[in-house]
């Protein structure tokens, strides 16, 4: 009888024992979900990442059969000219006089790349009278008279040739006649072409609305320059100038063209005010002078024998590199303010 009680204890004991191990078990088949969700996870995680890298492999070889096919890195080209762009644009809108100085600057440094390729081409063209003509060229243009400018450029282009000459006297190494007079005439070259021509963008951005005329003409240059790209790109067959610049094709300037015009018509209707029609003018003109100035600095590099300026600029070489379309432009956007202006009232 004393044996009883203790079995009758034993048997609650015995059934919470029996039931442990079944609670464990409910416990792990609780954490088995969410361990095969975590195993899903790091799959897809995985595979994720597998895609990814492949997706990035793919990209830089495409991006690299580009830089081959065009000599841009197409990554680097683009997000320097974001920032450029949008240091410019807030220059215009935002504070103008300081596009000056991000012209002055922009001369300055297109001046020394210039005047060292010519050096590296055998001609003797000296830095400092040519950086110290920049400023005396570019800064009248926007903050003093219009005369002051032409007679900077002339007291420049006349500093620079008394230098280079005094320079050669006391040299004595026997340098032939025709040899000082191509240095004499490259040296005058270079104001003529960089700062001046620079001054211009900041003469136009004096007048009425001129931020406007400025910006849209960097804007059609880009977008003409732009559509050659990925038009040359995408069907570029038959060379438009292989002696001067294998890579551009007729496709390209075809591409550019209609780029042109299709942003000359919208800038005039929606930014400067004048007639789309007169957009068109426009859009040619400035597609005429960047077409020019591109080829003319490819036609000074070749007969250099250099590919960029230099590498400055990320992806896109030289300063000089990205302003031969801007320069030459820049005299035209100042003549077609001067002819169009007035139809804004039509």
């Amino acid at each position: 009888m004393t044996d009883s009680p203790a079995a009758g204890g034993d048997a609650p004991d015995s059934r919470r024992e029996a039931g442990a191990p079944r609670a464990v078990d409910s416990r792990g088949s609780g954490r088995d979900p969410f361990e095969h969700a975590r195993e899903h996870a790091r799959d897809q995680f995985g595979h994720a990442r597998e895609h990814l890298e492949q997706a990035r492999e793919q990209f830089e070889a495409t991006n690299e059969r580009i830089k081959q096919r065009t000599g841009r890195d197409l990554i680097l080209a683009i997000l320097t000219g974001l920032i450029l762009g949008a240091v410019v644009l807030a220059s215009l809108l935002i504070v103008k006089w300081t596009f000056a100085l991000l012209a002055l600057a922009a001369a300055a440094l297109g001046t020394f790349e210039l005047v060292r390729a010519l050096q590296t081409g055998g001609r003797r063209v000296d830095v400092i009278p040519q950086l110290i003509a920049v400023p005396l060229i570019v800064l009248p243009a926007y903050f003093s008279e219009s005369w002051l400018q032409w007679t900077a450029l002339f007291a420049s282009v006349f500093l620079i040739a008394v230098w280079r000459m005094l320079g050669q006297m006391t040299a004595r190494d026997g340098r032939l006649y025709g040899d000082v007079l191509g240095d004499v005439l490259a040296g005058a070259f270079v104001p003529v072409y960089v700062a001046f021509l620079a001054s211009l963008a900041v003469a136009l951005l004096r007048q009425p609305e001129g931020e406007w005329w400025v910006l849209a003409f960097l804007i059609t240059v880009i977008t003409a320059d732009t559509g050659a790209y990925a038009a040359g790109l995408a069907f570029g067959r038959h060379p438009m100038a292989p002696r001067i610049s294998p890579k551009k094709t007729w496709e390209g300037f075809a591409g550019a063209a209609v780029a042109a015009l299709v942003a000359g018509a919208l800038l005039a209707q929606f930014m400067l005010g004048v007639p789309w029609w007169a957009g068109l003018i426009f859009g040619a003109v400035i597609l005429a002078t960047a077409t020019i100035g591109d080829l003319g600095e490819s036609m000074l590099k070749r007969d250099l024998g250099i590919k960029d300026m230099s590498s400055w600029v990320p992806g896109h070489g030289g300063v000089l590199d990205r302003l031969d379309s801007i320069l030459l432009s820049a005299a035209a956007a100042l003549a077609l303010h001067a002819l169009l202006s007035p139809l804004g009232g039509l």
